[in-house]
């Protein structure tokens, strides 16, 4: 599938550290990493922003083609979401766009427009994505596949944790309830649900720290020629 080096899928639930996980693992592997979840927050953003009804089919489509999302590397070395140019990133981590974003991914003409570009960034290219639909829709083929789940409650103070550093103002139950109303959405939709592949390596990190599940996950690349 790929001459250059390995595909990894990362999926699993809201708040369990795929994102985290993914941007470490690309740096150890020098991996090029594709943050799946940006790229539908950024959708959301947009939509949310240009007060766009996105239950009404044809204006989805249309504002999609008006859609230009790309990755940069900044000095500090983070990566950035671009949106028509934009950075956006620190817009699209809000509670407004993070309550919003599971609705929209259940739209078939988003995610079919997302899935191609996620593809044709990864085809050619030793990659690292992460999401929900990466092992079982966008690359079902992936060389290695990992499925992350974590304790809910574990899962919402990691999330609690990281919007309160970022100086947003949400609660414990605020957050909890995000997420639950996330893993629901995101497990029913009818195109594309959350699960896990047959072939997915699962690991709950509730008590894993990242260090261990870092060398673990590296070792399992490793195994498959990374």
């Amino acid at each position: 599938m790929n001459k250059e080096g390995i595909i990894i899928a990362v999926d699993g639930f809201s708040a369990c550290g795929k994102s985290t996980l993914a941007k470490q693992l690309a740096l150890a592997l020098g991996y090029t990493y594709i943050d799946t979840g940006a790229m539908y927050r950024a959708v959301t953003y947009f939509f949310l922003r240009e007060q766009l009804d996105w239950n009404d089919e044809k204006s989805v489509k249309e504002a999609l083609t008006s859609i230009q999302i790309d990755f940069r590397r900044e000095e500090d070395g983070s990566l950035h979401t671009y949106l028509n140019g934009e950075d956006v990133e620190k817009y699209i981590r809000t509670m407004e766009v993070s309550e919003s974003v599971s609705p929209v991914a259940t739209i078939s003409a988003v995610r079919r427009f997302l899935v191609k570009q996620q593809q044709a960034l990864g085809e050619k290219k030793s990659c690292i994505l992460d999401g929900r639909d990466i092992g079982t829709i966008v690359f079902p083929k992936a060389d290695l596949k990992i499925f992350l789940t974590a304790d809910p409650e574990e899962r919402a103070r990691r999330r609690l944790k990281e919007l309160l550093e970022k100086g947003q103002s949400v609660s414990l139950a605020e957050v909890s309830k995000n997420l639950t109303e996330r893993d629901h959405i995101d497990s029913t939709r009818e195109d594309s649900p959350l699960r896990q592949a047959e072939d997915a390596v699962v690991i709950d990190n509730t008590v894993l720290s990242p260090e261990e599940q870092l060398a673990m996950i590296k070792t399992l690349a490793e195994m498959r020629g990374a």
